[in-house]
Protein backbone atom coordinates (compact mmCIF):
# COMPACT_ATOMS: atom_id res chain seq x y z
CA UNK A 1 0.00 0.00 0.00
CA UNK A 2 1.49 3.41 -1.00
CA UNK A 3 1.49 6.51 1.22
CA UNK A 4 -1.45 8.07 -0.62
CA UNK A 5 -3.70 4.98 -0.31
CA UNK A 6 -2.69 4.51 3.32
CA UNK A 7 -3.54 8.12 4.14
CA UNK A 8 -6.81 7.80 2.24
CA UNK A 9 -7.70 4.66 4.20
CA UNK A 10 -6.96 6.40 7.51
CA UNK A 11 -9.14 9.33 6.53
CA UNK A 12 -12.02 7.04 5.63
CA UNK A 13 -11.71 5.14 8.92
CA UNK A 14 -11.58 8.36 10.93
CA UNK A 15 -14.73 9.60 9.21
CA UNK A 16 -16.75 6.47 10.10
CA UNK A 17 -18.68 6.68 13.43
CA UNK A 18 -17.20 4.41 16.13
CA UNK A 19 -20.30 2.14 16.55
CA UNK A 20 -20.53 1.64 12.80
CA UNK A 21 -16.80 0.97 12.57
CA UNK A 22 -17.06 -1.68 15.30
CA UNK A 23 -19.93 -3.33 13.46
CA UNK A 24 -17.98 -3.36 10.20
CA UNK A 25 -14.98 -4.91 11.94
CA UNK A 26 -17.18 -7.55 13.58
CA UNK A 27 -18.85 -8.46 10.31
CA UNK A 28 -15.47 -8.61 8.62
CA UNK A 29 -14.06 -10.95 11.28
CA UNK A 30 -17.14 -13.19 11.11
CA UNK A 31 -16.81 -13.33 7.33
CA UNK A 32 -13.16 -14.29 7.68
CA UNK A 33 -14.03 -17.01 10.22
CA UNK A 34 -16.75 -18.34 7.94
CA UNK A 35 -14.26 -18.58 5.10
CA UNK A 36 -11.64 -20.34 7.21
CA UNK A 37 -13.92 -22.54 9.38
CA UNK A 38 -12.91 -26.20 9.41
CA UNK A 39 -15.98 -28.17 8.32
CA UNK A 40 -16.48 -31.77 9.41
CA UNK A 41 -19.54 -33.65 8.19
CA UNK A 42 -20.60 -37.05 9.51
CA UNK A 43 -23.55 -39.34 8.97
CA UNK A 44 -25.03 -40.91 12.09
CA UNK A 45 -25.45 -39.83 15.69
CA UNK A 46 -23.07 -42.25 17.49
CA UNK A 47 -20.11 -41.18 15.33
CA UNK A 48 -21.20 -37.53 15.50
CA UNK A 49 -21.21 -37.83 19.31
CA UNK A 50 -17.59 -39.01 19.41
CA UNK A 51 -16.53 -36.28 16.99
CA UNK A 52 -18.46 -33.68 19.00
CA UNK A 53 -16.54 -34.72 22.12
CA UNK A 54 -13.26 -34.37 20.26
CA UNK A 55 -14.24 -30.99 18.78
CA UNK A 56 -15.30 -29.21 21.98
CA UNK A 57 -14.10 -25.62 21.69
CA UNK A 58 -14.49 -25.56 17.89
CA UNK A 59 -17.46 -25.15 15.54
CA UNK A 60 -18.17 -28.87 15.97
CA UNK A 61 -19.19 -31.47 13.39
CA UNK A 62 -22.24 -31.30 11.14
CA UNK A 63 -24.73 -34.19 11.37
CA UNK A 64 -26.60 -35.47 8.32
CA UNK A 65 -29.15 -37.77 9.98
CA UNK A 66 -30.81 -35.51 12.54
CA UNK A 67 -33.74 -36.24 14.85
CA UNK A 68 -35.04 -39.80 14.53
CA UNK A 69 -33.78 -40.30 10.97
CA UNK A 70 -32.24 -43.70 10.22
CA UNK A 71 -29.77 -44.58 7.45
CA UNK A 72 -31.92 -47.28 5.88
CA UNK A 73 -33.34 -45.95 2.62
CA UNK A 74 -32.31 -42.39 3.50
CA UNK A 75 -32.01 -39.68 0.81
CA UNK A 76 -29.88 -36.57 1.07
CA UNK A 77 -31.46 -33.16 0.62
CA UNK A 78 -29.91 -30.57 -1.68
CA UNK A 79 -28.64 -28.67 1.38
CA UNK A 80 -26.98 -31.83 2.73
CA UNK A 81 -25.36 -32.51 -0.62
CA UNK A 82 -24.00 -28.96 -0.54
CA UNK A 83 -22.63 -29.52 2.99
CA UNK A 84 -20.81 -32.63 1.83
CA UNK A 85 -19.41 -30.81 -1.19
CA UNK A 86 -18.06 -28.02 1.05
CA UNK A 87 -16.70 -30.26 3.83
CA UNK A 88 -13.01 -30.41 4.65
CA UNK A 89 -13.44 -33.83 6.30
CA UNK A 90 -16.19 -36.41 5.80
CA UNK A 91 -16.56 -39.28 8.29
CA UNK A 92 -18.88 -42.20 7.64
CA UNK A 93 -19.08 -45.82 8.77
CA UNK A 94 -19.14 -47.45 5.34
CA UNK A 95 -21.34 -48.74 2.51
CA UNK A 96 -22.79 -51.57 4.61
CA UNK A 97 -24.72 -49.02 6.71
CA UNK A 98 -24.97 -45.80 4.70
CA UNK A 99 -25.72 -46.84 1.13
CA UNK A 100 -27.09 -43.35 0.46
CA UNK A 101 -23.56 -41.95 0.87
CA UNK A 102 -21.71 -44.19 -1.58
CA UNK A 103 -22.06 -41.80 -4.52
CA UNK A 104 -21.54 -38.52 -2.60
CA UNK A 105 -18.49 -39.90 -0.78
CA UNK A 106 -16.95 -41.03 -4.08
CA UNK A 107 -17.51 -37.53 -5.50
CA UNK A 108 -16.01 -35.94 -2.38
CA UNK A 109 -12.88 -38.07 -2.75
CA UNK A 110 -12.58 -37.25 -6.45
CA UNK A 111 -12.78 -33.53 -5.64
CA UNK A 112 -9.92 -33.81 -3.14
CA UNK A 113 -11.95 -33.89 0.08
CA UNK A 114 -10.59 -35.97 2.93
CA UNK A 115 -12.85 -38.96 3.66
CA UNK A 116 -12.61 -41.35 6.61
CA UNK A 117 -14.32 -44.71 6.10
CA UNK A 118 -14.32 -46.29 9.54
CA UNK A 119 -14.89 -49.86 8.37
CA UNK A 120 -11.66 -49.60 6.35
CA UNK A 121 -9.57 -48.74 9.42
CA UNK A 122 -7.21 -51.67 10.19
CA UNK A 123 -6.83 -50.58 13.83
CA UNK A 124 -10.50 -51.30 14.60
CA UNK A 125 -12.01 -54.67 15.40
CA UNK A 126 -14.20 -55.30 12.35
CA UNK A 127 -16.47 -58.34 12.38
CA UNK A 128 -17.76 -59.97 9.20
CA UNK A 129 -21.48 -59.81 8.51
CA UNK A 130 -23.39 -62.87 9.65
CA UNK A 131 -25.82 -62.54 6.74
CA UNK A 132 -23.78 -62.96 3.60
CA UNK A 133 -24.58 -66.17 1.74
CA UNK A 134 -21.34 -66.09 -0.26
CA UNK A 135 -18.26 -67.70 1.25
CA UNK A 136 -15.99 -65.13 -0.42
CA UNK A 137 -18.05 -62.16 0.80
CA UNK A 138 -16.22 -59.22 2.34
CA UNK A 139 -19.36 -57.62 3.78
CA UNK A 140 -18.77 -56.26 7.28
CA UNK A 141 -20.91 -55.69 10.36
CA UNK A 142 -21.18 -51.89 10.65
CA UNK A 143 -22.17 -51.50 14.33
CA UNK A 144 -18.57 -51.00 15.47
CA UNK A 145 -19.38 -48.51 18.26
CA UNK A 146 -21.41 -51.11 20.18
CA UNK A 147 -18.12 -52.41 21.62
CA UNK A 148 -16.79 -49.66 23.88
CA UNK A 149 -13.28 -51.05 23.39
CA UNK A 150 -13.67 -50.27 19.71
CA UNK A 151 -14.75 -46.79 20.72
CA UNK A 152 -11.48 -46.30 22.58
CA UNK A 153 -9.73 -46.90 19.27
CA UNK A 154 -12.25 -44.72 17.42
CA UNK A 155 -11.42 -41.81 19.72
CA UNK A 156 -7.72 -42.20 18.91
CA UNK A 157 -8.21 -42.60 15.17
CA UNK A 158 -10.67 -39.72 14.79
CA UNK A 159 -8.49 -37.45 16.92
CA UNK A 160 -5.56 -38.28 14.66
CA UNK A 161 -7.63 -37.49 11.55
CA UNK A 162 -8.70 -34.14 13.01
CA UNK A 163 -5.15 -33.19 13.99
CA UNK A 164 -3.80 -34.12 10.56
CA UNK A 165 -6.49 -32.16 8.72
CA UNK A 166 -6.66 -29.15 11.08
CA UNK A 167 -3.18 -28.97 12.57
CA UNK A 168 -3.60 -25.43 13.86
CA UNK A 169 -5.97 -26.69 16.54
CA UNK A 170 -4.21 -29.96 17.27
CA UNK A 171 -3.77 -28.90 20.90
CA UNK A 172 -7.57 -28.75 21.33
CA UNK A 173 -8.12 -32.18 19.78
CA UNK A 174 -5.30 -33.64 21.87
CA UNK A 175 -6.79 -32.24 25.09
CA UNK A 176 -10.31 -33.42 24.23
CA UNK A 177 -8.97 -36.85 23.24
CA UNK A 178 -7.42 -37.34 26.69
CA UNK A 179 -10.67 -36.41 28.45
CA UNK A 180 -12.81 -38.56 26.19
CA UNK A 181 -10.58 -41.62 26.56
CA UNK A 182 -10.96 -41.46 30.35
CA UNK A 183 -14.76 -41.41 30.05
CA UNK A 184 -14.93 -44.24 27.52
CA UNK A 185 -12.50 -46.39 29.55
CA UNK A 186 -14.67 -45.90 32.63
CA UNK A 187 -17.77 -46.85 30.64
CA UNK A 188 -16.01 -49.97 29.38
CA UNK A 189 -15.20 -51.09 32.92
CA UNK A 190 -18.78 -50.48 34.01
CA UNK A 191 -20.15 -52.50 31.12
CA UNK A 192 -17.78 -55.42 31.75
CA UNK A 193 -18.58 -55.59 35.45
CA UNK A 194 -22.25 -54.80 34.92
CA UNK A 195 -22.95 -58.26 33.51
CA UNK A 196 -21.26 -60.18 36.30
CA UNK A 197 -23.64 -62.22 38.37
CA UNK A 198 -26.52 -61.42 36.04
CA UNK A 199 -29.24 -64.05 36.33
CA UNK A 200 -30.40 -64.21 32.77
CA UNK A 201 -31.82 -66.43 30.12
CA UNK A 202 -31.12 -66.51 26.41
CA UNK A 203 -32.15 -63.60 24.24
CA UNK A 204 -33.31 -63.11 20.67
CA UNK A 205 -32.70 -59.92 18.68
CA UNK A 206 -35.02 -58.73 15.94
CA UNK A 207 -32.20 -56.93 14.09
CA UNK A 208 -28.52 -57.84 13.98
CA UNK A 209 -27.13 -54.82 15.84
CA UNK A 210 -25.49 -56.57 18.81
CA UNK A 211 -22.73 -58.79 17.40
CA UNK A 212 -19.96 -56.51 18.75
CA UNK A 213 -21.74 -56.18 22.10
CA UNK A 214 -22.18 -59.95 22.31
CA UNK A 215 -18.48 -60.64 21.80
CA UNK A 216 -17.27 -57.86 24.07
CA UNK A 217 -19.46 -58.70 27.07
CA UNK A 218 -20.39 -62.38 26.54
CA UNK A 219 -24.04 -61.47 25.99
CA UNK A 220 -26.34 -64.45 25.48
CA UNK A 221 -28.06 -63.62 22.17
CA UNK A 222 -28.60 -66.90 20.34
CA UNK A 223 -31.11 -65.87 17.69
CA UNK A 224 -31.43 -63.00 15.22
CA UNK A 225 -34.38 -62.54 12.87
CA UNK A 226 -32.99 -60.29 10.16
CA UNK A 227 -30.00 -58.12 9.33
CA UNK A 228 -31.75 -54.75 9.04
CA UNK A 229 -35.02 -53.11 7.85
CA UNK A 230 -33.54 -53.26 4.33
CA UNK A 231 -33.56 -57.06 4.39
CA UNK A 232 -37.05 -58.65 4.41
CA UNK A 233 -37.67 -61.26 7.08
CA UNK A 234 -37.88 -64.70 5.49
CA UNK A 235 -41.10 -66.61 6.19
CA UNK A 236 -39.28 -69.76 7.29
CA UNK A 237 -37.20 -67.78 9.78
CA UNK A 238 -40.35 -66.11 11.11
CA UNK A 239 -42.12 -69.46 11.64
CA UNK A 240 -39.12 -71.12 13.26
CA UNK A 241 -38.48 -68.16 15.55
CA UNK A 242 -42.14 -68.01 16.59
CA UNK A 243 -42.06 -71.70 17.45
CA UNK A 244 -38.93 -71.27 19.58
CA UNK A 245 -40.42 -68.29 21.39
CA UNK A 246 -43.57 -70.25 22.12
CA UNK A 247 -41.57 -73.20 23.43
CA UNK A 248 -39.79 -70.88 25.86
CA UNK A 249 -36.37 -71.29 24.30
CA UNK A 250 -35.79 -67.53 24.59
CA UNK A 251 -36.55 -65.40 27.62
CA UNK A 252 -36.23 -62.03 25.92
CA UNK A 253 -36.85 -60.38 22.54
CA UNK A 254 -34.83 -57.24 21.80
CA UNK A 255 -36.18 -54.76 19.24
CA UNK A 256 -34.79 -51.45 17.92
CA UNK A 257 -36.36 -48.03 18.36
CA UNK A 258 -37.72 -46.53 15.16
CA UNK A 259 -36.97 -49.53 12.92
CA UNK A 260 -40.07 -50.93 11.18
CA UNK A 261 -41.05 -54.41 12.36
CA UNK A 262 -44.23 -55.36 10.47
CA UNK A 263 -43.89 -59.04 11.43
CA UNK A 264 -43.68 -58.38 15.19
CA UNK A 265 -47.40 -59.13 15.88
CA UNK A 266 -47.11 -62.48 14.08
CA UNK A 267 -43.84 -63.29 15.81
CA UNK A 268 -45.20 -62.70 19.32
CA UNK A 269 -48.76 -63.98 18.83
CA UNK A 270 -49.62 -66.24 21.76
CA UNK A 271 -46.17 -65.79 23.29
CA UNK A 272 -45.47 -64.54 26.81
CA UNK A 273 -42.02 -62.94 26.65
CA UNK A 274 -40.10 -59.91 27.84
CA UNK A 275 -39.60 -57.35 25.08
CA UNK A 276 -36.77 -54.81 25.32
CA UNK A 277 -36.34 -51.73 23.15
CA UNK A 278 -32.79 -50.78 22.11
CA UNK A 279 -31.64 -47.56 20.46
CA UNK A 280 -28.36 -48.56 18.85
CA UNK A 281 -28.38 -45.62 16.43
CA UNK A 282 -29.28 -43.06 19.10
CA UNK A 283 -32.38 -41.83 17.28
CA UNK A 284 -34.14 -41.04 20.55
CA UNK A 285 -31.33 -38.92 22.02
CA UNK A 286 -30.32 -35.33 21.41
CA UNK A 287 -27.20 -35.15 19.24
CA UNK A 288 -24.04 -34.12 21.02
CA UNK A 289 -21.06 -35.33 23.09
CA UNK A 290 -23.28 -37.08 25.67
CA UNK A 291 -25.27 -39.14 23.19
CA UNK A 292 -22.83 -42.06 22.93
CA UNK A 293 -22.73 -42.55 26.70
CA UNK A 294 -26.52 -42.26 26.99
CA UNK A 295 -26.97 -44.77 24.16
CA UNK A 296 -24.67 -47.39 25.69
CA UNK A 297 -26.08 -47.02 29.19
CA UNK A 298 -29.71 -47.16 28.08
CA UNK A 299 -29.08 -50.15 25.83
CA UNK A 300 -27.32 -51.94 28.69
CA UNK A 301 -30.21 -51.22 31.04
CA UNK A 302 -32.73 -52.41 28.44
CA UNK A 303 -30.82 -55.66 27.84
CA UNK A 304 -30.49 -56.39 31.55
CA UNK A 305 -34.12 -55.59 32.24
CA UNK A 306 -35.22 -57.82 29.38
CA UNK A 307 -33.00 -60.77 30.29
CA UNK A 308 -33.46 -60.64 34.05
CA UNK A 309 -36.43 -62.44 35.54
CA UNK A 310 -35.44 -61.70 39.12
CA UNK A 311 -37.31 -58.40 39.14
CA UNK A 312 -34.21 -56.58 40.38
CA UNK A 313 -33.74 -53.09 38.96
CA UNK A 314 -31.63 -53.05 35.83
CA UNK A 315 -28.60 -50.81 36.11
CA UNK A 316 -24.93 -50.67 35.36
CA UNK A 317 -22.45 -51.82 37.93
CA UNK A 318 -22.11 -49.69 41.03
CA UNK A 319 -19.02 -47.63 41.66
CA UNK A 320 -17.78 -50.17 44.21
CA UNK A 321 -17.70 -52.79 41.46
CA UNK A 322 -15.48 -51.00 39.02
CA UNK A 323 -13.45 -48.35 40.81
CA UNK A 324 -9.87 -48.90 42.04
CA UNK A 325 -9.29 -52.62 41.68
CA UNK A 326 -5.70 -52.61 42.91
CA UNK A 327 -6.43 -54.57 46.09
CA UNK A 328 -9.03 -56.84 44.56
CA UNK A 329 -7.36 -58.42 41.52
CA UNK A 330 -4.86 -61.26 41.88
CA UNK A 331 -4.24 -63.73 44.64
CA UNK A 332 -3.12 -67.26 45.41
CA UNK A 333 -3.37 -69.93 42.74
CA UNK A 334 -1.74 -73.15 41.58
CA UNK A 335 -1.45 -74.05 37.88
CA UNK A 336 0.62 -76.20 35.50
CA UNK A 337 2.81 -74.61 32.84
CA UNK A 338 3.08 -75.88 29.28
CA UNK A 339 6.15 -77.92 30.27
CA UNK A 340 4.16 -79.81 32.91
CA UNK A 341 5.67 -78.01 35.92
CA UNK A 342 3.67 -76.73 38.87
CA UNK A 343 3.41 -72.92 39.04
CA UNK A 344 2.06 -70.73 41.85
CA UNK A 345 1.54 -66.98 42.09
CA UNK A 346 4.93 -66.71 43.82
CA UNK A 347 6.71 -68.02 40.72
CA UNK A 348 5.45 -65.00 38.77
CA UNK A 349 7.06 -62.45 41.10
CA UNK A 350 10.17 -60.49 40.19
CA UNK A 351 9.05 -59.26 36.78
CA UNK A 352 6.09 -57.35 35.43
CA UNK A 353 3.53 -59.84 34.24
CA UNK A 354 1.12 -59.63 31.30
CA UNK A 355 -1.71 -62.14 31.71
CA UNK A 356 -4.29 -63.07 29.10
CA UNK A 357 -7.15 -65.51 29.73
CA UNK A 358 -8.49 -67.41 26.72
CA UNK A 359 -8.42 -70.81 25.02
CA UNK A 360 -6.69 -72.43 22.08
CA UNK A 361 -9.88 -73.23 20.12
CA UNK A 362 -10.83 -69.52 20.17
CA UNK A 363 -11.63 -68.54 16.55
CA UNK A 364 -10.50 -64.90 16.49
CA UNK A 365 -10.38 -62.88 19.73
CA UNK A 366 -7.65 -64.87 21.48
CA UNK A 367 -5.22 -65.11 18.52
CA UNK A 368 -5.68 -61.41 17.83
CA UNK A 369 -5.05 -60.44 21.45
CA UNK A 370 -1.99 -62.65 21.72
CA UNK A 371 -0.60 -61.27 18.45
CA UNK A 372 -1.06 -57.71 19.71
CA UNK A 373 0.60 -58.58 23.02
CA UNK A 374 3.50 -60.29 21.22
CA UNK A 375 3.98 -57.40 18.79
CA UNK A 376 3.94 -54.90 21.66
CA UNK A 377 6.71 -56.85 23.39
CA UNK A 378 8.74 -56.87 20.17
CA UNK A 379 8.27 -53.11 19.85
CA UNK A 380 9.55 -52.60 23.39
CA UNK A 381 12.92 -53.99 22.37
CA UNK A 382 15.30 -54.55 25.28
CA UNK A 383 12.71 -53.30 27.77
CA UNK A 384 10.59 -56.37 27.04
CA UNK A 385 12.98 -58.26 29.36
CA UNK A 386 11.20 -56.51 32.25
CA UNK A 387 7.98 -58.37 31.40
CA UNK A 388 6.91 -62.02 31.37
CA UNK A 389 3.80 -62.84 29.29
CA UNK A 390 1.35 -65.60 30.29
CA UNK A 391 -1.58 -67.23 28.51
CA UNK A 392 -4.01 -68.88 30.96
CA UNK A 393 -6.64 -71.19 29.51
CA UNK A 394 -10.30 -71.07 30.55
CA UNK A 395 -10.88 -74.39 28.75
CA UNK A 396 -8.90 -76.99 30.72
CA UNK A 397 -10.99 -79.84 29.27
CA UNK A 398 -9.26 -79.43 25.90
CA UNK A 399 -6.18 -77.34 26.72
CA UNK A 400 -3.75 -79.70 28.41
CA UNK A 401 -0.05 -78.86 28.79
CA UNK A 402 0.95 -80.29 25.41
CA UNK A 403 -1.82 -78.44 23.56
CA UNK A 404 -0.76 -75.22 25.26
CA UNK A 405 2.89 -75.82 24.40
CA UNK A 406 2.09 -76.33 20.71
CA UNK A 407 -0.10 -73.22 20.69
CA UNK A 408 2.02 -70.56 22.43
CA UNK A 409 5.07 -71.13 20.24
CA UNK A 410 3.28 -69.39 17.37
CA UNK A 411 3.18 -66.06 19.21
CA UNK A 412 6.22 -65.26 21.36
CA UNK A 413 9.13 -67.37 22.56
CA UNK A 414 8.69 -65.94 26.07
CA UNK A 415 4.95 -66.64 26.25
CA UNK A 416 4.16 -69.21 28.94
CA UNK A 417 0.98 -71.27 28.69
CA UNK A 418 -0.76 -72.17 31.95
CA UNK A 419 -3.44 -74.79 32.46
CA UNK A 420 -4.68 -77.06 35.26
CA UNK A 421 -7.74 -78.85 36.54
CA UNK A 422 -11.18 -77.29 36.30
CA UNK A 423 -10.99 -76.31 39.99
CA UNK A 424 -7.56 -74.68 39.49
CA UNK A 425 -8.83 -72.59 36.60
CA UNK A 426 -11.95 -71.55 38.51
CA UNK A 427 -9.77 -70.38 41.40
CA UNK A 428 -7.39 -68.25 39.31
CA UNK A 429 -10.26 -66.82 37.24
CA UNK A 430 -12.05 -65.81 40.43
CA UNK A 431 -8.88 -64.20 41.79
CA UNK A 432 -8.51 -62.08 38.64
CA UNK A 433 -12.25 -61.36 38.25
CA UNK A 434 -12.31 -63.14 34.89
CA UNK A 435 -15.69 -64.17 33.57
CA UNK A 436 -16.07 -67.18 31.28
CA UNK A 437 -18.79 -69.58 30.21
CA UNK A 438 -19.07 -72.71 28.11
CA UNK A 439 -21.55 -72.34 25.23
CA UNK A 440 -22.92 -75.18 23.13
CA UNK A 441 -24.92 -74.11 20.08
CA UNK A 442 -28.39 -75.59 19.79
CA UNK A 443 -28.24 -78.86 17.87
CA UNK A 444 -24.48 -78.61 17.54
CA UNK A 445 -21.74 -81.07 18.41
CA UNK A 446 -21.17 -80.83 22.19
CA UNK A 447 -17.43 -81.30 21.58
CA UNK A 448 -17.33 -78.19 19.39
CA UNK A 449 -18.38 -75.75 22.09
CA UNK A 450 -17.07 -72.21 22.42
CA UNK A 451 -16.04 -70.30 25.53
CA UNK A 452 -17.40 -66.81 26.13
CA UNK A 453 -14.83 -64.98 28.23
CA UNK A 454 -13.36 -61.66 29.30
CA UNK A 455 -10.75 -60.48 26.83
CA UNK A 456 -8.56 -57.92 28.58
CA UNK A 457 -4.79 -58.18 29.10
CA UNK A 458 -3.77 -57.73 32.75
CA UNK A 459 -0.59 -55.93 33.74
CA UNK A 460 0.73 -56.92 37.17
CA UNK A 461 3.64 -55.40 39.07
CA UNK A 462 6.77 -57.40 40.03
CA UNK A 463 5.34 -57.68 43.58
CA UNK A 464 2.11 -59.19 42.25
CA UNK A 465 -0.07 -56.11 42.62
CA UNK A 466 -2.57 -55.24 39.91
CA UNK A 467 -1.63 -52.20 37.80
CA UNK A 468 -4.09 -51.93 34.90
CA UNK A 469 -5.92 -53.74 32.13
CA UNK A 470 -5.56 -53.25 28.39
CA UNK A 471 -8.92 -53.54 26.64
CA UNK A 472 -9.36 -55.98 23.79
CA UNK A 473 -9.15 -54.21 20.44
CA UNK A 474 -6.36 -51.74 21.15
CA UNK A 475 -3.39 -51.70 18.80
CA UNK A 476 0.13 -52.84 19.68
CA UNK A 477 1.25 -49.21 19.46
CA UNK A 478 -1.34 -48.17 22.06
CA UNK A 479 -0.29 -51.06 24.30
CA UNK A 480 3.35 -49.97 24.10
CA UNK A 481 2.34 -46.43 25.06
CA UNK A 482 0.49 -47.84 28.06
CA UNK A 483 3.38 -50.07 29.12
CA UNK A 484 5.85 -47.21 28.85
CA UNK A 485 3.71 -45.29 31.33
CA UNK A 486 4.25 -47.98 34.00
CA UNK A 487 7.66 -49.45 33.33
CA UNK A 488 10.72 -47.92 35.07
CA UNK A 489 11.63 -44.54 33.60
CA UNK A 490 14.34 -45.50 31.22
CA UNK A 491 14.58 -44.64 27.54
CA UNK A 492 11.03 -45.28 26.34
CA UNK A 493 10.51 -47.61 23.44
CA UNK A 494 9.32 -45.79 20.33
CA UNK A 495 5.89 -47.11 19.39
Amino acid sequence: MNRFSAAFSRSILHSVPVPLLALLLLLGSQSLLAETAFRVVTSIKPIHSILAGLMVGTEGPELLLEGDALPFGYRLSEAQQASLAAADLVVWVGPELEKFLIGPVTQAQQSGRQVVTLLDNPELKILPSRWSKREDSTERDPFIWMDSRNTLILVDELARALMDADNGRAHLYRRNRAKLLVRVAELDRRLEYGYRGLKSGVGMAYFDTLQYFEQAYALKIRGVLTQSPEQPLEAINLLQSHARLKEGYYSCLLTERGMPMPELPLLTEGVDINIGVLDSLGSGFAAGPELYFQLMEENTAAIKSCLQYSGEPAALATAEQFEPETNRIGGKFMLIDHNGKLVTEKDLLGKYQMLYFGYTFCPDICPTSLQVMSLALDMLGERAALIKPYFITVDPERDNAQVMKNYVKYFNQELMGLTGTKAMIERVAKAYKVRYEKVIEEGGDPDLYIMDHSASVYLMAPNGEFITKFAHGISAKQMVEGLNAYLPKQTAAKP
